[in-house]
């Protein structure tokens, strides 16, 4: 029997690194998930610690939260997809319309700690009022239209081929600075520079 209990302990210490990377991923701390999901602050840091045995209801409320099916958060760390299909882009969160950006991801999601990430920010865009701050690093690279980036004091307006990379904890936040709609590829990690 030790042989089962050894590969409970590895499933479940995979499916706690999924929940992590996913976490770090969208930004969120474990209080975050944790009220976003109803699951415990308790639970969450013990599972990601590769500890405990969550039940069924914990882990879908979890994924649902995560905006992740559970087959996929149940799948662990490391699966064998390394293609997203144009079609098949993961749209994040706050990309719905109006004056918002389309943020869609370009890489496989729960594959890796690097996110690439590409906006379309529509004219007039700006998130100066809610500046972004987490930790990471993130490195722009403005393939269309013109960016106004602002971290901490500093302004920088990049065009077309021009990138940028800067320390994520520091409040910064970007705008469309062209008369049409921008197009940025992003890449973030939750490293520091």
């Amino acid at each position: 029997m030790p042989e089962a209990d050894d590969e409970t302990r590895l499933q479940v210490a995979a499916l706690g690194a999924a929940v992590k990377v996913e976490r770090q991923r969208q930004g969120l701390s474990v209080q975050e998930l944790s009220k976003r999901s109803g699951v415990s602050f308790g639970l969450i840091s013990q599972l990601e610690r590769g500890l405990g045995n969550p039940g069924l209801g914990s882990m879908h409320r979890l994924a649902r939260a995560l905006e992740v099916t559970l087959p996929k958060l149940l799948s662990g760390v490391g699966g064998d997809e390394m293609v997203v299909r144009a079609g098949e882009r993961h749209r994040l969160p706050g990309t719905a319309g109006g004056g918002s950006p389309v943020r869609e991801l370009l890489s496989p999601r729960m594959q890796s700690h690097l996110q690439v990430i590409r906006s379309t920010l529509p004219v007039g865009f700006s998130n100066e009022g809610r500046p972004f701050r987490h930790l990471g690093t993130e490195s722009v690279l403005v393939e269309s239209g013109r960016l106004l980036v602002v971290h901490g004091e500093r302004r920088v307006e990049l065009e077309p081929g021009d990138a940028m990379t800067y320390g994520c904890s520091t409040p910064h936040w970007w705008a469309n600075a062209h008369h049409d709609v921008t197009v940025v590829l992003g890449s973030v990690t939750p490293l520091e520079a």
